[in-house]
């Protein structure tokens, strides 16, 4: 398959900064040319989405990789503010989460998320699983236009 000459846009809403890290960096190394947007909590997530102070020249996310779990607000409000929102709704949403519970994952999907993946622990499992969403959100998908 050929490279598009085209970025994605990743927002990746996480407050632990290691993960963070490692998710950006294992990302980076794929054939694709993301560019990445990181942002620690669902406030900044919904500032960067509604291009609010600071982020006036944020770009529309081609995917968001949402934490569940963070401080001042959590993944779970920004996934239920996003799909009642028009404008916001198309975006797909990955949960990306350290917390494996049955609620959380059907609460998720429940508020619409694309897909819910509970990072594991190992470095090499992590990495893994980065590599698996890659292929499968800018290979295989067809995501929906910019808007």
């Amino acid at each position: 398959m050929e490279t598009p000459a085209k970025e994605f846009d990743i927002l990746l809403v996480e407050d632990n900064p290691a993960d963070a890290e490692l998710t950006m960096e294992t990302l980076r190394s794929c054939e694709w040319p993301i560019r990445f947007h990181h942002v620690c909590d669902g406030v900044e997530a919904m500032n960067f989405l509604h291009k609010q102070p600071p982020f006036q020249e944020a770009t529309r996310p081609t995917l968001i990789l949402l934490d569940l779990n963070m401080p001042r607000k959590g993944g779970r409000e920004v996934l239920a503010e996003m799909k009642a929102d028009e404008k916001l709704r198309s975006i797909p949403v990955l949960v990306f989460t350290t917390s494996e519970d049955e609620k959380d994952v059907l609460g998720a999907y429940r508020l619409n998320a694309n897909g819910y993946i509970s990072k594991p622990i190992d470095l090499e499992k992590f990495s893994n699983v980065l590599r698996v969403m890659e292929n499968f959100w800018l290979n295989i998908v067809k995501l929906p236009p910019l808007a």
